[in-house]
């Protein structure tokens, strides 16, 4: 599966807002958009201390997080997928 990277994603920059606003460390908030075959991958990645603040119990905010890029991606036509690494 070959992956280019996505310049300019307005998904993207949704994600990068909503974690920026989770986490205490905002700054360490870095979120990378991959085109693969069928998909655009955003994937997050924040501190260690903050990861439990964007993943949630039971996965409840990661799930938002990924239900908000759904529904924001519906014009678009094109599917996403949000990793948190």
């Amino acid at each position: 599966m070959e992956e280019t990277l996505v310049q300019n994603d307005g998904i993207a920059s949704l994600v990068e807002y909503i974690a920026k606003n989770l986490v205490d460390d905002p700054d360490s908030v870095k979120v990378v958009s991959k085109k693969s075959e069928d998909a655009i991958v955003i994937e997050l990645t924040v501190s260690k201390d903050d990861m439990g603040k964007v993943i949630g119990k039971q996965g409840r905010i990661a799930k938002a997080i990924r239900t908000v890029v759904r529904a924001a991606s519906v014009k678009s036509e094109t599917k996403y997928i949000v990793e948190i690494v």
